[in-house]
């Protein structure tokens, strides 16, 4: 059932010759050290795959049969090597779940020393950020775990001026002894599908379930008012940026505005057909890949703000993605993030802005996020430990992706000249050598 799934929800892999021959994540973990891989892989359970194996797309409270299913796929996790649990309480199915039955999983991640990372539940898109703050903390005080805060924002403007109250709330857990971070990229534009911004209910049962419900005459209006909010409160239909949409590639790098003003639409009808058309066409299986956006929603000031505090890492809030193959076809204009984020900081804020110090910057690309991880051994260059090297110049380094247009999203930065993972070269003037040396680096056990 399990390896069904994982099938259906990444049609990817087959199109690129890949047998999914795993169903458990000792099983995938093994898989990719059979393979090999260039960089180091840690791994962490994620809570919306748990939960749809265990519950479907139910939007409903977990029986206690359904609970404890949960809770074993967590421990079997942990036991294969996973470092902890991650969750995305914005997104279905994982925003039907409260806060008490979060802690319940985090409570076994916590037993075998993990921790706990999230999306939390709003950035400000949906009116409570402050709320969101509270509920992580609450996770991490009962759970008896460090969490982790991922890509911590403030997205909607009407917000932007309760950033600081957000910081003092993490500052006040820490000060009473929350072990609580957070991660952050380094860009004023944030990158979602409108599948997250319509209501939660209208995802309930799967994408055949909202595909009927947008043929619904009394439904689809709902949706499309939850729609139009979301994208309001994001900086409206000029600051959606579309960056995948492939029932009409030529789309990609327009705005919502700039498609309506094409088709002669008013901007709240465009965003809802598009996205009624992709949702139909996937649900008959006539169409594979996502409907994404860019929205530029943040303010620069926050974005400084939230870099500037100690217990914040970077991290690119993307996947591995290259200019070339499946992944550049299917999501041909990906955020600049999943190639910038580190160069941006060292060139932009570091050398240009003078935010960060680069010593403070460097250990919040490395050896922050490695104790965040558990990882002891790497993160500093210090005898004994493994030896992951970076080689930049701190004069050029700089990002060279771009929002717009679509392939100006796909380029490498500059200043980035060697790369040595695991002792062995990967990287050597910006040219891959071939080595295959990651490692899966699993949670220590006894």
């Amino acid at each position: 059932e399990m390896r069904a799934e994982i099938e259906r929800d990444n049609p990817y892999l087959k199109e690129a010759g890949v047998e999914v021959d795993w169903s458990t994540v000792e099983e995938y973990l093994g898989r990719l050290e059979e393979d090999g891989f260039s960089v180091n892989v840690a791994p962490l359970i994620g809570f919306g795959r748990g939960r749809r194996f265990v519950m479907g797309m139910g939007m409903r409270t977990p029986t206690a049969e359904e609970l404890e299913a949960m809770k074993a796929e967590v421990a079997a996790a942990m036991e294969a090597g996973c470092l902890g649990i991650t969750t995305g309480l914005r997104y279905t199915p994982q925003s039907y779940a409260n806060a008490e039955e979060v802690i319940e999983l985090a409570r076994v991640a916590a037993k075998y020393g993990g921790f706990y990372t999230s999306h939390i539940r709003d950035e400000g898109d949906r009116g409570d950020p402050v709320g969101a703050i509270e509920e992580i903390i609450r996770i991490g005080e009962e759970a008896g775990l460090p969490v982790n805060i991922s890509h911590f924002k403030v997205l909607a403007k009407r917000f932007w001026g309760v950033c600081t109250n957000l910081i003092d709330l993490v500052e006040e857990a820490r000060v009473r002894g929350v072990d609580v971070t957070a991660d952050q990229y380094p860009y004023n534009g944030s990158g979602t599908g409108p599948d997250a911004w319509i209501p939660a209910w209208a995802n309930e049962g799967g994408m055949e379930a909202l595909a009927e419900r947008l043929n619904d005459s009394k439904l689809a209006p709902k949706i499309q008012a939850g729609l139009v909010e979301a994208m309001e409160e994001r900086s409206g239909p000029e600051a959606a940026l579309i960056s995948s949409y492939p029932a009409d590639p030529s789309l990609v790098g327009k705005t919502i505005a700039e498609v309506a003003r094409m088709k002669g639409e008013r901007p709240n009808d465009t965003i809802f057909l598009l996205f009624k058309s992709h949702v139909e066409k996937v649900a008959a299986g006539k169409l594979r890949g996502v409907f994404s956006f860019i929205n530029f929603n943040q303010s620069e000031e926050n974005v400084e703000m939230i870099m500037a505090k100690p217990w914040v890492a970077f991290g690119t809030d993307g996947r591995v993605h290259a200019p070339y193959g499946i992944l550049a076809r299917h999501i041909p204009a990906p955020h600049p993030r999943y190639y910038g984020t580190f160069p941006r900081v060292l060139g932009r804020y570091v050398r240009d802005r003078g935010i960060l110090r680069l010593e403070e910057a460097v250990r919040k690309m490395t050896s922050l996020p490695a104790q965040r991880l558990g990882l002891l051994d790497r993160g500093l260059l210090r005898p004994g430990m493994w030896a992951d090297i970076t080689v930049f110049d701190p004069e050029t380094v700089i990002d060279r992706a771009e929002f717009v247009p679509p392939e100006a999203t796909m380029r490498y930065p500059e200043g980035v000249h060697h790369l040595v993972v695991n002792g062995v070269v990967t990287l050597r003037e910006g040219d891959h050598t071939g080595a295959l040396v990651g490692r899966v680096l699993r949670r220590p056990t006894k």
